[in-house]
Order: structure tokens, then C-alpha cells, then sequence
């Protein structure tokens, strides 16, 4: 079975989702923004072993602390997709931009491409490339646990935004109509800031992308 831990980390409250099997307490650490002694002792405390970083893009809240978690904790980094390099090589001028800790750079270990599996123990979860908010941004989907890990793709009651560079807002209306609401009005989703909600209910009552 999926399990999942939410931790908000940064100044933007930015949602790192940590992702386990509950069989194997093997762990996927989803956007690790910053804020590492905190979300390393909840991992601690949930008694998981970390086995890999999952990035949904490359914008400083989501990436910040990945190189740091990357180089001291030996993990390899998945994802985005290529899309999003742009973004990574920009992680130092980011930090000083937007008053983060210096970013360490990095190199994914692997890229994403829509369509593509990861797996965290005995749970795969599958990706689906989703831009707009930047190039190569992506979502991890579970299937069978009815969960989608969104970045910044969705909201409740909003859409993420497409002003930076590189962003389409038409880009990002279809990415959300063509590859999150087939996942069924069911799908509960986890968004990169503030709470959770369902496809159905964005469909419903978002007014960005509502009656889509």
C-alpha cells in the first residue's frame, strides 16, 4: 500500500511529499524545497529508508535543497523532464533572487517523459508530463491508491502560474484537461501549496479550468 506524509518547507510553504511502501518502508522524497533537519527527522520518526528524490520541476521551492539532499544522502535524482534544464542550471540565480539558501547544483539521474513508471518499493506510480507551468514539468500518478502528486500544475480553486519563463497558460489548460482529469473525478491530489482536493471537485468548481 501508498502512504504518504505532506510537509510543508520554505518560506512558500511548498508541499514535499514523502511517498512510501508500507510493506518495505522505502521511501520517494517528492520535491525536497528545503528545510532538510525537519523533513529528515520525519522521516526518521516514520522509521523509512529514503531511496530516491522525485521532482515534479525545477522552480527554487520545489528543487532547492535537492542537490544538498542528493550529494549527502547518496540519492539519485528523477526527474523532471528535460524540459525543465533550463531551470535547474538557473537554481543558483533563483536562490538570490528569491532569498533561499544557496542551491547546490545537480544533474538528474533520470529524466521523465510522459508515460514513464517510478517505483518506491512494491508501488509504481506513473508519469505524466504535464506543461505549462514550466517546460518540463511532471505528475506522478497512483493508480491504485487514487493519488496524484501535482507540483504545481493545480490548485484548489486556482491553476499554477504561467508568467515565468517558459510558462503557457494554454499549454497548461490542456495539460490539465488531457492528462489529469482522465485519472478520474475520484483522484484526490496533492498540489505543490496549500490543501488537497479532488479532480471532480476542480472540474466542478475551479474557475480557471471548471465545466472543462
Amino acid at each position: 500500500m501508498l502512504r504518504y506524509q505532506t510537509v510543508p518547507v520554505t518560506a512558500f510553504a511548498q508541499n514535499c511529499s514523502i511517498v512510501w511502501c508500507e510493506r518495505s518502508r522505502e521511501a520517494a522524497i517528492i520535491d525536497p524545497g528545503g528545510d532538510l533537519p525537519r523533513l529528515r527527522e520525519v522521516i526518521a520518526g516514520l522509521g523509512l529508508r529514503p531511496a530516491a528524490i522525485w521532482l515534479t520541476h525545477a522552480h527554487i521551492d520545489h528543487a532547492g535543497a535537492c542537490g544538498r539532499l542528493a550529494r549527502e544522502d547518496a540519492l539519485p535524482v528523477v526527474g523532471p523532464h528535460p524540459g525543465d534544464r533550463y531551470w535547474i542550471d538557473a537554481l543558483a540565480q533563483q536562490s538570490r533572487m528569491f532569498g533561499f539558501p544557496p542551491a547546490e547544483p545537480f544533474e538528474p539521474t533520470r529524466w521523465l517523459a510522459d508515460g514513464d513508471r517510478v517505483q518506491v518499493g512494491d508501488e509504481e506510480l506513473t508519469v505524466r508530463h504535464c506543461p505549462g507551468h514550466t517546460p518540463g514539468h511532471v505528475v506522478f500518478h497512483s493508480a491504485s491508491a487514487k493519488r496524484c502528486f501535482v507540483g504545481d500544475v493545480l490548485f484548489a480553486g486556482s491553476i499554477g502560474r504561467t508568467d515565468f519563463p517558459g510558462g503557457d497558460h494554454n499549454q497548461l489548460i490542456t495539460s490539465i484537461v488531457e492528462r489529469l482529469w482522465p485519472m478520474g473525478d475520484d483522484t484526490v491530489f496533492v498540489p505543490g501549496h496549500g490543501p488537497e482536493s479532488t479532480f471532480g471537485a476542480e472540474r466542478r468548481d475551479n474557475p480557471y479550468v471548471g465545466g472543462t
